[in-house]
């Protein structure tokens, strides 16, 4: 038994034996592995009153350590998202109450996101939740073969140029 990509290639091998369409395997299922793992991700969260994108920049707080808060530029390069999306993300959470802007004592220009207490709480009663989600998610592989998937992937962000900023 193959896969939907499997399917494709093979398509691509009749029709046009004379491109090697390997890079379509690998994009391919790296593809829709982000869709299938993003429908059940957004499903995980939406049971818990939340988006994808709500968790992740309460996480990212959370994360940041005591007092759990950044500036808004920070996460807005954590997100990977326009500085209009991030204005509207932290619009949005402060109206749940679950972040708070702050002025930013060290740059008046600058604003400060914070975790609130009921932000707080929500984090940190999903995060066990979710990293078993995702655990559920990946059974199928080996201790081993997580371990290779994981630096594979990685090796292929920091080539892309995904490194950190630490």
């Amino acid at each position: 038994m193959g896969d939907a990509v499997d399917v494709i290639m093979t398509q691509w091998l009749r029709e046009r034996p004379d491109v090697d369409t390997w890079p379509m395997g690998i994009v391919g299922r790296v593809s829709r592995l982000a869709r299938l793992l993003d429908r059940e991700l957004k499903e995980f969260f939406a049971a818990h009153g939340l988006e994808r994108w709500e968790f992740d920049v309460l996480a990212t707080l959370r994360r940041s350590g005591a007092p759990y808060e950044l500036t808004a530029g920070a996460l807005n390069r954590a997100a990977m998202v326009t500085s209009g999306a991030i204005t509207n993300r932290i619009d949005r959470l402060a109206a749940k109450g679950l972040v708070e802007r702050m002025p930013d004592e060290g740059d008046r220009r600058s604003i400060r996101v914070r975790l609130t207490g009921p932000g707080l709480a929500k984090i940190d009663e999903l995060v066990a939740p979710h990293v078993e989600n995702e655990a559920r998610l990946l059974a199928t592989l080996a201790p081993e073969e997580r371990d290779q998937l994981a630096g594979l992937m990685r090796g292929l962000l920091e080539s892309l140029g995904d490194t950190t900023e630490e």
